[in-house]
């Protein structure tokens, strides 16, 4: 998708954003590490372990 327009506006879009929020909101940022954290583990069992264990009958 970043090859497309749309998806270069999108992803210039969420670098402003957060070269924003890094310079204007640093502690707000810096409060929120460890939340952070702790939220991208489920997320990532979530999305990155999905295909685990869905191999019925295949074999090799």
């Amino acid at each position: 998708m970043v090859g497309t327009p749309l998806g270069w506006a999108v992803t210039l879009a969420l670098a402003a954003l957060g070269v924003h929020l890094f310079a204007n909101h640093t502690g707000h940022i810096v409060a929120a590490l460890p939340y952070l954290l702790l939220l991208a583990c489920p997320l990532m069992h979530l999305f990155m372990h999905g295909g685990h264990g869905h191999h019925h009958g295949r074999r090799g």
